[in-house]
This record gives C-alpha cells, sequence and structure tokens, in this order.
C-alpha cells in the first residue's frame, strides 16, 4: 500500500510496480477498504461501461478519504463535462479510453488542468480539495502535482501515434487496451498474434523513450508476470467481478469435491 506521505505519482516517477484493482460492479461503502487491506495502491472505477454515474463515484471517492489508497476513474468519453467533473468529486487521476491522437491528448491535458497550463474550471473548498481552506495558489500546485492522467492505447491510431502521446507533458501513463486493440487490429482476442505483440512492444517504445509508464490489466498471475517481464509497471489485476467469481467458483467446487 502507498505511504501517505507518498503520492502516487512520485511512485509512478520512480518506475516501482504499482497493483491495484479495477471495480465494475462493487460500488459498496467497503470496497476501498477492503481493497486497501488486500494490499491494493489504487482503484480504478469503471464509467465506460459499468453504467456508473456521478453521484456514485463522488461516494466512491469519499470512501478512499483518509486511506491509502488512490482513487482513479476511466470516464466514458475524454470530454471536459466527464474529465473535470469527476476530478472535482475527488478523483486523483483518470484513464481516458480510445486516445488515438496527439491533439486528442491535448484536449484530455487541458481538461485536468487549470490555467495558465489548461483550461479547467476552478471550484475550489469541495470534494477534491476535501473541502479545506486555502489558497488558490496551494491548490492548484497540489492538483497538479496529484492528478494523475493515463491514456487508454486500444487502436491501431492509438498505436501508430503512441510516441507522439507520450511526448506530451502532462500524459502520465500510456495504458494498452488489450481487447479492444485486438478487437479493431481484426484479431479478437488473438493475443499472441505477431501484430499484436508489435504493436505492444511499439507502446513500450514509446513509453520508454519518454520516461512514461505503461500500464496494464492482468486477468491473472501469469498475466501480470509475463507483462511485467516486458516492461509494463502499472497493473489493474483483474476486474472486481471476476475475481470474486473465480475465487468462488473454486471454493465451491473445492466444497463439491470433499
Amino acid at each position: 500500500m502507498t505511504p501517505a506521505t507518498d503520492t502516487f505519482k512520485q511512485r509512478l516517477a520512480r518506475n516501482e510496480l504499482i497493483a491495484g484493482s479495477m471495480v465494475f460492479e462493487f460500488f459498496t461503502p467497503g470496497i476501498a477498504q477492503l481493497a486497501c487491506v488486500a494490499g491494493a495502491d489504487f482503484i480504478l472505477y469503471d464509467m465506460e461501461h459499468s453504467g456508473a454515474d456521478i453521484e456514485t463515484m463522488k461516494e466512491q471517492f469519499a470512501y478512499c478519504r483518509g486511506l491509502p489508497i488512490t482513487p482513479l476513474v476511466r470516464v466514458p468519453v475524454g470530454e471536459y463535462h466527464f474529465i473535470a467533473r469527476v476530478l472535482d468529486a475527488g478523483a486523483h487521476g483518470v484513464m481516458v479510453p480510445m486516445v488515438e491522437s496527439v491533439e486528442q491528448a491535448k484536449h484530455i491535458v487541458a481538461c485536468t488542468q487549470y490555467p495558465p497550463i489548461g483550461r479547467r474550471g476552478a471550484a475550489f473548498g469541495a470534494a477534491h480539495d476535501d473541502y479545506m481552506a486555502g489558497t488558490p495558489i496551494d491548490k492548484i500546485a497540489r492538483a497538479r502535482a496529484r492528478t494523475t492522467v493515463i491514456a487508454l492505447i486500444e487502436t491501431p491510431g492509438g498505436v501508430a501515434n503512441a510516441e507522439a502521446i507520450a511526448a506530451l507533458p502532462g500524459i502520465d501513463v500510456l495504458w494498452v487496451g488489450h481487447f479492444d486493440l485486438t478487437n479493431f487490429m481484426g484479431i479478437p482476442g488473438q493475443f499472441e498474434h505477431p501484430d499484436y505483440l508489435a504493436a505492444i512492444d511499439r507502446v513500450l517504445s514509446a513509453a520508454r523513450k519518454h520516461n512514461k509508464i505503461a500500464g496494464f490489466m492482468a486477468l491473472d498471475e501469469a498475466w501480470a508476470a509475463r507483462y511485467h517481464a516486458l516492461g509494463f509497471r502499472l497493473f489493474a489485476y483483474g476486474l472486481d467481478m471476476q475475481v470474486f467469481q473465480n475465487a468462488l467458483a473454486r471454493g465451491l467446487a473445492h466444497m463439491r469435491g470433499l
């Protein structure tokens, strides 16, 4: 778990292995503490496929408050009203799907940063700064130091532009969306296909060249070991419902075999 004095972005900068959980289904009051006790460094909440809304997200971020765990969220699309709102609600970072161009990445970064760097609107003394007093200058500096931007590379266009996206200040992580990537490449689920493996290598090379972190969702321990060996350092371990279902299935199978 991340020490309270050490930020998520500082750990990224040191190229540490950082691992957490992706939540699609279990938006419960206890999920942050459960993940924290299990050793997760972060929770990546999903808004793209889960149906969760901003009020659900605001509650989840509040449950993370005071815990040594970083709340991140995958927004449905890279538009200002999604990105800025989840940050104002208390997210420490955003993952944006289908990032394919430098222009798109610049827009995403601008949505996360206050002027003069970006165009994020100001609302201080709110959820994102824990309703605390303080000067706007200090709060802007803290937000800039904390906010993590994850570009989800999951199309051939994103792979082709991975180096230019990685070079952009404000993009912290290139995260490979492996299922969508194979779908858009016309090789769905073929994770040994040479074209897919070449795409992985291209994203990793872009991240290394520009001192950015490569991220991945590991479905199990074997996936984690393999992609860590390739050079990925930021991992979500499975999906919440998958982890639960697999553990339950193993336990039930064991009992029925007694």
